[in-house]
């Protein structure tokens, strides 16, 4: 794909900042709105955004079984459909937060440039993505129900979406933010310790977590992203969202607190 601008960051917003992942379709607009402030301050930087489902996708996407085959099952194209428009409930709100606070926000919706064979990418169009940029204007994607050729329908995780923007669009870093400090590491009592450099052996010690409903694989494969992102040349970092500033920094090229999986690091 042929593009012009290069964005210094892709940025993913976790649902998990963005709802209350327990409960059904309940946003957290207090934190939304500081988020939106934060990019915003940063915007004079070109970023593509994307943000995950949360509590607007999740339980819908495990109830009619999206993220898995069919297996005779007759209710997919129902559920892509009403799983599709509880995501864009929230997909609207954060483009609301950004104009409110005063970006330029144009809405990149993959379910009409992906295409995934078996809940895994066959086609990704990311042009959109490089004709934003290149008009001066911040893309903003969200973790989709895309078209599949074999299941029909099949969520696309905007964490799978970062991967393949690292690769195409050579970002200088990819951030995560989510709403913990970083990848955790499972310790006695106490305050909680962070991995601040991820590598494979990390990745080995984790296990899936037991917070709120997740289809796309919960930190594992978010780490598991993050190793993708790294080997692409790009860096990557998860990050709290819940720290007044942080992401600012980290759009500014500051190396902020966080779990770091660094470009060439195995």
């Amino acid at each position: 794909m042929a593009h012009g601008l290069r964005p210094s960051s892709v940025v993913k917003l976790g649902g998990s900042i963005l709802t209350r992942k327990r409960a059904v379709e309940a946003l957290r607009p207090k934190i939304l709105a500081r988020l939106a402030a934060e990019i915003t301050e940063a915007s004079d930087r070109p970023m593509v955004l994307l943000h995950g489902a949360g509590s607007f996708g999740h339980p819908g996407a495990r109830r009619f079984g999206l993220a898995a085959p069919p297996e005779g099952r007759h209710d997919r194209v129902r559920g892509a459909a009403i799983v599709g428009t509880e995501v864009r409930r929230l997909h609207l709100a954060v483009l609301r937060a950004l104009v409110a606070a005063g970006a330029n926000p144009v809405s990149v919706p993959m379910a009409t440039h992906a295409l995934q064979r078996e809940g895994r990418p066959v086609h990704l169009d990311l042009t959109p993505f490089a004709t934003v940029l290149d008009r001066g204007a911040i893309p903003v994607a969200f973790g989709d129900v895309v078209p599949d050729d074999r299941w029909g329908f099949s969520i696309l995780s905007a964490d799978r979406l970062a991967v393949a923007l690292a690769t195409e669009l050579r970002p200088q870093r990819v951030l995560f933010v989510s709403d913990v400090p970083g990848v955790l590491e499972a310790a006695p009592p106490g305050p909680p310790q962070i991995y601040p450099e991820l590598s494979e052996q990390v990745l080995q010690r984790l296990r899936p977590g037991a917070g709120g409903v997740d289809v796309t694989g919960g930190i594992v494969g978010k780490v598991q992203a993050m190793r993708e992102i790294a080997a692409a040349g790009v860096d990557a970092g998860l990050i709290s969202g819940l720290s007044d500033g942080r992401l600012t920094r980290a759009l500014r090229g500051e190396r902020v607190y966080g779990s770091w999986w660094n470009a060439g690091a195995h």
